[in-house]
């Protein structure tokens, strides 16, 4: 067959009047393209016009050379669904290693994904299945994916792996992951395999959004633990949001994450750890000029890394918990990290310590950040019940409370056998986070009935600007402002060495350790030689 390099998916057999099954008609296409591709050598595109085009318990098997462009976001839909065949995962197009032989040298190449929707909600299994994905390619040369709506996916939603040679550009996925509990692999909004074409692999995610969805909101895992990380990675400008984890590094090398938005994710804004297949953590990463905000548990979760990892001149603000947790997972790497650099950062108003460090550490330099204004979840047990007390899906009020505001941030509040994780709160009213990500309620049992008898816990103190708990040998502590300006203050120190901490040489100068509510230091555990000198406070 004689085929032009664009063709109308029309003119071949697709309806897209949303209820004839389009898949038979669109593989026939793809494989005919593929062919034409195959034997002249000439990249084809499938072009699909406005409409809502059904694709129906088979996905859609790709083929290099062949890319599908739509007519925009919400205007070209694909639906997938698989009510004839309950067990199968229906992505809209799938080339994986399992399935299909994918590698290295039997991959898709020159494909171009473009301004179309993908609505997976017609998908259920009758277990949760990582292939129900909206797409799932693995081994893509030269790719494109641009200006993409990925929703209410059962598994992950962009689930491409082995990009080389690839960008990801203004793809919007929202609530993918539906039948992932958050214990499991994929459910992600966006996820993406690393380390399948060796030590480098180039690819850029930009401008993506990601919200609501099971797991991560972008994630790049790799896939083999006897694969090497890869480097060569890059994620700009990205959002991610509602999310179990923001944005997570599980294996790559020298990540860079620039300008992103991690805001209100439930467990952390940006995770490093062992969270993945291989329980390999990223290393070699930075962090520059992201806004991770008013996330219910940590702004940043670094953990289960040989190092290094930079953090440069971010915004970490507001979380539940702490602002910077380093920590290790077990089953991880539980080696000490080496090189970690946190600089010129923003840490405030974070529920617990500004800086908790949890997993030992070598050779770390903390330099010249503001760290103020952090133990914010500071307000005593509380209880209420009766007329004044109301709640609604995502709050709790209570007209007679007083609260000191944010005191409650990151508290677990309980209301009979229920209970919700406080984002944040005013003198009477408390803000919580959906009861898992995606959802539009806080309750999953229904919302309680008014006037219930609410209970929240104590502070916990202390709560310090930087507090260790573990060995840190050879630190540098330079420059920085620790201290709480805001009144009441709820910084208790600037520094505390917990009974744990084993510090050991190093420098500590020229800090500014004034203003904080009680000493200025508190040593449970006294620090081994060093120079500490030139410190206020």
């Amino acid at each position: 067959m004689n085929l032009p390099l664009t063709v109308d998916a029309r003119d071949h057999g697709l309806a897209g009047d949303g209820t004839t099954n389009d898949q038979p008609a669109l593989q026939k296409l793809v494989d005919a393209l593929g062919d034409a591709c195959a034997a002249d050598g000439r990249p084809r595109t499938v072009h699909v016009p406005a409409g809502r085009y059904v694709i129906r318990d088979r996905p859609v098997l790709w083929r290099s050379g062949v890319s599908l462009v739509g007519a925009g976001r919400g205007t070209t839909r694909f639906e997938l669904g698989n009510p004839g065949a309950p067990a199968t995962p229906v992505p809209l197009a799938w080339f994986t290693t399992a399935q299909h032989g994918a590698g290295p040298d039997h991959h898709i190449a020159d494909v171009t994904f473009a301004h179309f929707e993908i609505d997976g909600s017609g998908v259920r299994t009758p277990e949760y299945d990582v292939l129900a994905k909206g797409l799932g390619l693995q081994y893509v040369l030269r790719g494109r994916f641009t200006d993409l709506w990925i929703h209410d996916t059962a598994a992950t939603g962009f689930g491409c792996d082995f990009l080389q040679d690839t960008l990801v550009e203004g793809v919007l996925a929202e609530r993918c992951g539906r039948q992932d509990s958050g214990e499991q692999m994929g459910g992600a909004g966006l996820g993406i395999g690393v380390g399948g074409w060796g030590p480098v692999e180039r690819l850029a995610v930009t401008d993506c959004t990601a919200t609501g969805n099971g797991t991560n909101g972008i994630f790049l895992e790799l896939q083999q633990d006897h694969w090497t990380p890869p480097r060569g990675i890059r994620i700009t400008a990205c959002h991610a949001e509602d999310n179990r984890f923001g944005i997570s590094d599980w294996g790559a090398d020298g990540l860079l994450v620039t300008g992103c938005t991690l805001i209100g994710n439930h467990q952390a804004g940006f995770d490093v750890s062992s969270q993945g297949t291989t329980s390999i953590g990223g290393r070699g990463g930075t962090v520059t000029g992201c806004l991770i905000d008013g996330n219910a548990g940590d702004g940043v979760a670094l953990g289960n890394t040989p190092g290094a990892y930079a953090f440069r001149g971010n915004r970490i603000s507001n979380n539940g918990r702490h602002g910077y947790w380093q920590h290790n997972l077990a089953g991880g790497d539980q080696e000490a990290a080496t090189d970690i650099v946190l600089e010129s950062n923003d840490i405030h108003d974070n529920g617990l310590d500004g800086i908790r460090l949890d997993a030992p550490l070598r050779e770390p330099a903390i330099l010249g950040n503001r760290v103020r204004s952090n133990g914010r979840r500071a307000a005593p047990e509380a209880r209420g019940e009766g007329a004044g007390v109301r709640h609604t899906a995502r709050t709790l009020t209570d007209d007679d409370a007083g609260w000191p505001p944010g005191g409650h941030r990151g508290k677990r509040v309980t209301v009979g056998g229920r209970s919700a994780v406080v984002l944040d709160n005013t003198a009477t009213q408390l803000t919580l986070a959906p009861h898992r990500p995606g959802a539009d309620t806080a309750w999953p049992d229904g919302t309680p009935a008014p006037g219930s008898a609410y209970r929240l816990p104590d502070a916990p103190a202390p709560r310090a600007g930087l507090t260790a708990a573990t060995a840190v040998s050879h630190p540098y502590v330079h420059g920085n402002r620790i201290r709480d300006d805001r009144h009441p203050r709820t910084q208790i120190h600037a520094l505390w060495l917990t009974g744990d901490s084993a510090w050991s040489a190093g420098r500590v100068s020229g800090n500014d350790f004034t203003g904080n509510a009680s000493a200025a230091t508190r040593f449970d555990s006294a620090p081994n030689g060093g120079r500490w000198r030139d410190n206020d406070g």
